[in-house]
């Protein structure tokens, strides 16, 4: 009797652990159906962690030099036609249309916006009565934005017909030894005088007139400078492009 017994015993001792070790073979099934789906997820951040590497790459920039600068911004000026940009200042902001006609001038223009240099730069230089100058900074930032974008110059292109009327945007001359007048592609400058600076005509390059904001140019130009014609406040802008 307690042979059977334990054989009885022993056979459900059996059936059980047969019925835990099938329930335990199922668990993983679930756990396996579940897996394509974690890996397509995980796939996904993968691929799209991949796309954000390679646009980091794409956006990496190779400074210009004299030599490749102007056969950069001839292809430049095809593929970015944009011409509306906004100055933003803790003045006001300035609204500009930039001049399609001016390729080098514009593109390069665009091409500092996109790559944030102006942001944080200072219009440096108030001439009362005449100009308002900005793209500069003593800020050790702007001073290396520079340094990654690239030293070159632009040449003019300027037309015999071209104004400096009030609201113009131009671009200042390199302070280097230019006897033709290459611009610095830094800085630029908005003619605050009335009717217009034109003795500066045929050495600078307008690029651009004021659509909005002119008042926010006479509020900068009348700010208070020391002997050196630089504002006693630092009037920081933002700059911008439009969409119209």
């Amino acid at each position: 009797m307690c042979v059977n017994s334990g054989k009885k015993n022993m056979r459900y001792t059996l059936l059980i652990f047969s019925l835990l070790v099938l329930g335990c073979q199922s668990t993983p099934k679930k756990k396996v159906n579940n897996a394509p789906l974690n890996k397509s997820k995980s796939a996904k951040v993968s691929d799209l962690q991949q796309k954000e590497k390679e646009g980091e790459k794409e956006k990496k920039i190779v400074p210009l030099t004299a030599e490749s600068a102007i056969p950069f911004f001839f292809e430049y000026n095809k593929k970015n036609p944009e011409k509306y940009i906004q100055i933003q200042t803790q003045f006001g902001n300035i609204d500009i249309e930039l001049d399609p006609k001016k390729p080098y001038h514009r593109a390069n223009f665009i091409y500092l916006i996109k790559n944030r240099y102006f942001d944080g730069t200072l219009f440096h230089r108030v001439v009362p009565g005449f100009i308002i100058q900005g793209g500069n900074s003593d800020n050790r930032k702007v001073m290396r934005r520079r340094t990654d974008l690239g030293r070159y110059l632009i040449p003019v292109d300027a037309d015999p017909s071209d104004r400096h009327d009030r609201g113009v945007i131009s671009m200042p001359s390199s302070e280097i030894d230019n006897p033709y007048k290459l611009a610095s592609p830094y800085e630029f400058f908005i003619v605050q005088q009335t009717p217009g600076a034109y003795h500066l005509d045929g050495n600078y390059t307008p690029f651009g007139r004021v659509i909005r904001g002119m008042d926010v140019v006479d509020k900068i130009n009348a700010v208070k400078t020391d002997n050196r014609e630089m504002p006693l406040i630092n009037v920081s802008m933002k700059i911008r492009i439009l969409n119209k």
